[in-house]
């Protein structure tokens, strides 16, 4: 069920940190919309069944611009905006915290687990992280800077205010953060670090894992051995871009896929059991950036640390 998402400037609040839905009623020419009723349900019927769309607005969950319920036999009106919340189905809770390593006026810096996703998206709605930290700190205009992977832990910065967001963003698209990160892989003698690694990653829409194919680099990894114990190695990456998957694809593509990876070098099956006791060995640690509001040098590091290496 899809609609225009608009963010605070609705009359619904948000509901489990999530805003609502905004739909507006499009240009109708020829005047053949004759309902508000007739309208919904030929929009979001395929998706929930028209039977549930009257269901949502005889308990008048859709609401106009005042906050008052639409009715289902008001006349349409073409460029009229209504507002609602979807439904959402039950998700398993992330059994980890998310801690907050920085907050002030403009930001909030957190240490995302593992298996939680930075933002809504596809069966993960409720259980993310900008969704849980909208709850806890009581901030409901709080948005992401960047994502960082669900199956990732570690440094994702929020944005406390709206009018600020694009600068922070701007960081991310112009490559202006050094960011850090911490893994956990099998070690290889044979394979000759430090090492900048290069190559072209293309990902699919639909398809669960990134690959490498010829044609001009568009990904770049600095990849170094921090140090090796019991077949193991703890290994810092430094990414120069940001290609989904960049890092995984790149680590296994050493010969050194990162421990616990379910993608690579082999896709697990789709619908699998989440098993919570075998995270990503994969730790966005720091990240360091000139602040694009107050101008000051800015260096944050997260607090977790990665199982397969308790001693770190």
């Amino acid at each position: 069920m899809r609609g225009r998402r608009k963010a605070s400037a609705g009359p619904l609040p948000q509901r489990d940190g999530i805003d609502a839905v905004r739909v507006r009623l499009p240009e109708d020419p020829d005047g053949l919309r004759t309902s508000i009723g007739a309208y919904l349900a030929g929009r979001f019927g395929g998706a929930i069944g028209a039977a549930r769309v009257a269901e949502m607005l005889d308990a008048g969950r859709f609401v106009g611009a005042d906050g008052t319920a639409v009715r289902s036999d008001e006349p349409y009106t073409a460029g009229r905006s209504l507002w609602f919340h979807r439904d959402f189905a039950a998700e398993e809770p992330v059994p980890f915290p998310i801690g907050v390593v920085y907050r002030d006026a403009h930001l909030v810096v957190a240490d995302k687990p593992h298996f939680l996703a930075t933002t809504p998206r596809g069966r993960h709605i409720t259980e993310t992280a900008v969704a849980r930290l909208r709850r806890e700190l009581g901030m409901p205009a709080l948005q992401p800077a960047h994502r960082l992977d669900r199956l990732t832990a570690g440094l994702v910065l929020f944005v406390v205010r709206p009018e600020e967001r694009g600068a922070y963003q701007t960081l991310f698209r112009d490559r202006l953060v050094d960011k850090e990160y911490e893994a956990v892989a099998p070690y290889d003698p044979s394979v000759a670090l430090p090492r900048t690694v290069r190559s072209r990653i293309v990902k699919e829409r639909g398809v669960l894992a990134a690959r490498e194919e010829p044609g001009e680099a568009n990904s770049e990894s600095r990849v170094e051995l921090v140090e090796a114990r019991g077949g193991l190695g703890l290994y810092r990456l430094v990414p120069a871009t940001g290609r989904t998957h960049q890092l995984r694809v790149h680590m296994n593509a050493l010969g050194v896929p990162i421990v616990h990876d379910p993608l690579y070098p082999v896709v697990e099956p789709e619908g699998a059991v989440e098993d919570f006791s075998k995270p990503l060995q994969l730790l966005a640690r720091r990240l360091e950036f000139t602040d694009p509001v107050s101008g000051e040098p800015r260096r944050f590091e997260s607090g977790l640390r990665l199982s397969a290496w308790p001693d770190r």
